[in-house]
């Protein structure tokens, strides 16, 4: 098999840092490796930054492991030409004289802070929020997986977006538990980096004094700046990894870019912009603080506001034209009547007050008891019950539902919400209070009962049913004693191929030299009416 060069690029490049551990990287080459680390930490940086899904980043915690293994490569080599030659090359020293001023107190404490930025704020945040999303996103995995079966169900959705769907939550619940465990080496790698610095100190200390015959002073000053150089170097691209991570792990669903998300978010409600504005002002005139940068930024801050004032308003009469503009479009246009043609083999039209026993969202369980109607009548019976559409209807009362078969109503019925439906099996002779009604499925006399009611008559023998059952049981019998006209000749069609998996020889035989389609279709309607 060829090896692609992006294969080959990545194999070299972890060979590479295997190899530095072992040998001693010339000054000039080691110059060139740092300058390369770090652009590699600020393409990785500007990528999470602009990203539009998490899951564009999908190699990051393996990236994670990758940068921080090269990363410590190159820092126990900078510490082999320190302790060895005491020039570990142009950009170790620079740093250690530029970044720390030349001043050893300054730069072990700028190192320091660097370290707590990261340790301390940086990476504790980032493995915490990996830590909670992953438990979070691997707790609502069976809700969303529920979610898509039932929008498969219904129609709303393709096989092959329901596929897609499935894909992403499992990718998403992969990356976030990887995202958990790969925080833990830039936390590592920031506790080894320190650990080296002091060992970098103490050792150059004693090589200059020891074998380069340098007094104390001016051991301690040179060695101090070059292990302050070798760490910053090392750390400011660790520092920088390690906020790329955490702009990774707290990126939001958006699928816009970050800067337009975060200016509209910050800057996009006039009111805001006009009283930070008028408070800057304030401070600027009532308070000694400099009265020319405040009033300067409350200016501007007033002025931010106006401008996207004036840019709403234009945008809502953009939109006002243009909606009126299609609506008029719209009427101008043939009507297309092929779509109002095809009609639904089996419909359960409900009130908006049934609405919440069909929604996953408000814990509804009406989808699900749907797709059962279609397994148990398949297991039973032998055939494919069409896809049943689910539809809210504002004109039915809010409890009420209507059953349609290909576009014809053929039964209804009334629920009441928060209610039980208790039927006397007929053998029960004490009542209980309610009120009257009638079971729809079987026109059985029943009695409407609230929860507090349910244990005592189902103790007294009653059948207690809930809201969603009665519908679901209306529902099947309907479609029990109307399947035969649901079987069309596409779904014989379809037994028929199946059948032809484990027996072709009997379907050449019979179809179509004996029998077609056709007869076969009212032979299967006949059975089962």
């Amino acid at each position: 098999m060829k090896m692609k060069k992006a294969d080959i690029g990545v194999g070299l490049y972890l060979l590479a840092a295997i190899i530095f551990f072992i040998i001693s990287v010339p000054s000039g080459v080691l110059d060139f490796l740092l300058a390369f680390n770090i652009g590699m930490a600020l393409v990785i940086l500007f990528q999470c930054l602009y990203v539009k899904e998490v899951l564009d980043m999908s190699f990051f915690p393996s990236l994670l492991l990758f940068t921080t293994i090269f990363r410590i490569s190159l820092n126990v080599s900078s510490t082999k030409l320190i302790l060895s030659t005491g020039d570990p090359g142009v950009v170790v020293e620079t740093f250690g004289r530029f970044v720390g001023g030349d001043n050893i107190v300054i730069g072990i404490i700028i190192f320091f802070i660097l370290i707590l930025i990261q340790f301390m704020v940086i990476n504790k945040g980032s493995e915490r929020v990996s830590e909670v999303t992953a438990r979070f996103t691997l707790d609502a995995m069976p809700g969303k997986q529920m979610a898509i079966d039932a929008d498969l169900n219904t129609g709303a959705i393709s096989d092959e977006e329901a596929k897609r769907r499935r894909e992403k939550i499992q990718k998403e619940s992969s990356f976030f538990g990887s995202m958990d465990g790969a925080v833990k080496y830039v936390k590592g790698d920031a506790i080894a980096g320190l650990i080296i610095t002091a060992i970098n100190i103490v050792g150059g200390i004693v090589m200059g004094i020891i074998y380069m015959g340098l007094e104390p002073v001016d051991a301690l000053q040179k060695y101090t700046i070059l292990t302050i150089g070798d760490g910053l170097v090392s750390q400011i691209p660790s520092l920088v990894i390690s906020l790329s991570t955490g702009l990774l792990v707290t990126k939001g669903s958006d699928e816009r870019d970050i800067g337009d998300t975060m200016l509209n978010q910050l800057f996009g409600t006039p009111k805001v912009m006009y009283m930070v504005g008028a408070a800057m002002c304030l401070l600027g005139i009532a308070t000694p603080l400099p009265t020319v940068i405040f009033l300067g930024f409350g200016a501007g801050m007033i002025f931010v506001g106006y401008s996207t004032q004036n840019k709403k308003a234009v945008a809502e009469i953009e939109g006002e034209v243009e909606t009126a503009d299609s609506d008029a479009e719209e009427i101008r246009r043939p009507e297309n009547v092929v779509s109002l043609l095809q009609v639904d083999p089996i419909e359960l039209e409900f009130g908006y007050g049934i609405i919440p026993l069909a929604d996953v969202n408000q814990g509804g369980d009406l989808l699900d008891r749907v797709v059962m109607i279609r397994r148990q009548i398949a297991l039973e019976l032998g055939t494919v019950v069409p896809i049943i559409r689910l539809r809210d209807n504002i004109q039915l009362n809010p409890n009420q539902y209507i059953i349609k078969i290909k576009g014809i109503q053929l039964s209804e019925g009334e629920i009441l919400f928060d209610h039980y439906m208790a039927m006397n099996p007929g053998y029960v002779e004490e009542e209980i209070t309610g009120i009257p009604t009638f079971e729809p499925s079987f026109h059985l006399p029943a009695i409407w009962i609230t929860e507090n009611q349910r244990e005592r008559a189902e103790s007294l023998g009653y059948t207690v049913v809930d809201p969603p059952s009665i519908i679901a049981t209306h529902l099947t019998e309907v479609i029990r004693k109307h399947i035969d006209e649901l079987l069309t000749r596409q779904d014989v069609q379809q037994l028929i191929d199946n059948l032809k998996e484990n027996h072709p020889s009997l379907v050449e035989e019979l179809v179509p030299k004996l029998l077609g389609i056709g007869e076969i279709q009212k032979v299967l309607q006949n059975l089962l009416k």
